[in-house]
């Protein structure tokens, strides 16, 4: 299946099923039309200039006032490509990669950014052959763009750098070689175009919203096992309490709770307690108030991906170009910083329920095992979720809150936003993990409820989860049962 870049909106969905189902792209007719319009209208523009270009004519940063003769234009973008490629740190995984090359083609489609028809054909090209460009976690400030990585991302179409391709990470001259491609000599404003922008930032950013709407999901059904593993009480779900305090995210999640518990004999059976923890009591609140910020966020991210983040902006029909700050990363830096929180919550709420089950209560045994002494049962599950939640915690402090000047104080405010992406990066992920260990404890104190049965849908789940994670009847090697819960919660045909 092909999917047509063109100047129409994107959702996070239509870019989950292209990543997900292995589309191609390509260029629309708009989109070709738009890029060659815009390169050829700024080289008319350089064959008359009357006053300096920041980044055409001129050095970059601090450096905006040293102009750059004619003759060395090219060689100016060139030199800031391969200057630029300072990054550090772990790789990117290979699928926010992926991200980062539809993103900055998508981009640059909108004939804003002045680069060759050719250059973004060749980010296509690479899309579509799973050539990925070898990119670094550190190095941007999430204010010029960001630099470092999208040098590194950028490098390939200069015939340097490395990529990941067919499983090996190798040079890019010897893929170039191999596939007769030959690199591409960038033209005025072309590397500034592909370094100035938010696409490592909005990637992170994308992958984290598509997992988090996903465990979002995943928390709810969970959460509705665990509270009648617990033997919890429906109440707190009934809409009467929502529509006291219309939050849309809560209204959702305790209407949810209803459909997931419908038809349980635990649900309705009669309750001896009058309430429940408030990590089951309240959650509508919680997993309500989570729905809403990724909502939020997912807006906010929409909005970027459709957009044209580099510097200058050219205008072909307004004569006009700008130099701006479309780049800085501080309008999705401080929701990412806030999506991060959220989810830490999801874990933190989730990590409370799993230290209710295993605490004797309500007729189950200490630590969910028939001789808690001999055996200590699911007692150090729970220590891992605690300590993956006190991690999130640290990680959750805002990076978008700091700045730390560059380049000769010319970029004195920026957003660290790469840092704020990288880190909800971690947050999803160890948030998945507490999930995964509360639904290993919430199905292993499921069995004490027996005879009586959860709803259908609740035991859909549960039937098919003991199919790769058995009860645990005496102490066993744990790590393996986590990791296949994990791996369980990656589905989403239960969702």
């Amino acid at each position: 299946m092909i999917h047509y870049i063109s100047t129409e909106r994107i959702s996070l969905e239509q870019l989950k099923q292209i990543i997900d189902g292995k589309y191609t792209l390509a260029l629309s007719k708009v989109a070709e039309a738009a890029i060659v319009k815009c390169r050829e209208y700024l080289d008319r523009k350089m064959e008359d200039l009357e006053r300096p270009l920041y980044g055409i004519t001129t050095g970059f940063g601090s450096l905006y006032n040293v102009s750059i003769p004619f003759e060395d234009l090219s060689q100016l973008q060139h030199n800031l490509v391969m200057s630029h490629a300072c990054g550090t740190g772990r790789t990117v995984r290979p699928k926010i990669v992926k991200l980062m090359l539809f993103l900055k083609a998508q981009s640059l489609s909108y004939g804003h950014s002045g680069v060759q028809l050719q250059t973004v054909q060749r980010l296509i090209d690479m899309f579509n052959e799973d050539i990925l460009p070898v990119v670094y976690e550190q190095g941007s400030l999430g204010a010029s763009g960001d630099l470092a990585p999208l040098a590194h991302l950028s490098l390939p179409l200069i015939g340097m750098g490395e990529v990941l391709y067919k499983g090996q990470v190798r040079p890019t001259a010897e893929v170039w070689a191999e596939k007769g491609w030959e690199p591409i000599t960038l033209q005025s404003k072309e590397g500034l175009a592909l370094l100035n922008g938010t696409q490592f930032m909005s990637a992170h950013a994308v992958w984290s919203i598509l997992k988090s709407m996903r465990l979002s999901r995943w928390a709810d059904l969970i959460g509705a096992m665990s509270l009648d593993a617990y033997d919890g009480r429906i109440e707190p779900f009934l809409p009467l309490t929502h529509q006291l305090r219309p939050h849309q995210g809560q209204i959702l999640t305790g209407k949810r709770f209803i459909e997931l518990l419908q038809g349980s004999e635990i649900a309705n059976q009669y309750k001896e307690h009058v309430q429940d923890p408030y990590s089951f009591r309240c959650i509508p609140q919680v997993h309500g108030a989570v729905k809403d910020n990724i909502l939020y966020v997912k807006s906010v991210i929409e909005n970027e991906i459709n957009s044209a983040t580099d510097n200058p902006n050219i205008f072909p029909y307004e004569d006009l170009i700008i130099s701006a700050g479309n780049f800085h990363g501080e309008p999705i830096a401080i929701p990412m910083d806030a999506l991060s929180i959220a989810m830490s919550e999801l874990a933190s709420i989730s990590e409370r329920r799993t230290f209710q089950l295993i605490h004797g209560l309500r007729g189950l045994p200490k630590y969910l095992v028939a001789k808690p002494g001999l055996n200590s049962g699911f007692m150090i599950p729970q220590y891992t979720a605690a300590s993956i939640v006190s991690q999130n915690k640290g990680l959750c402090w805002p990076a978008s809150c700091d700045s730390i000047p560059s380049s000769q104080g010319q970029e004195d405010h920026v957003s660290m936003g790469s840092n704020s992406a990288t880190k909800l990066v971690r947050v999803v992920d160890n948030t998945e993990t507490v999930l995964a260990i509360e639904l290993f404890n919430a199905a292993q104190a499921l069995e004490f409820r027996r005879p009586a049965k959860s709803s259908p849908a609740i035991e859909r789940v549960f039937t098919d989860y003991r199919k790769e994670v058995p009860f645990i009847d005496t102490d066993t090697y744990m790590h393996p049962y986590i990791e296949k819960s994990v791996q369980f919660i990656k589905q989403e045909q239960y969702l």
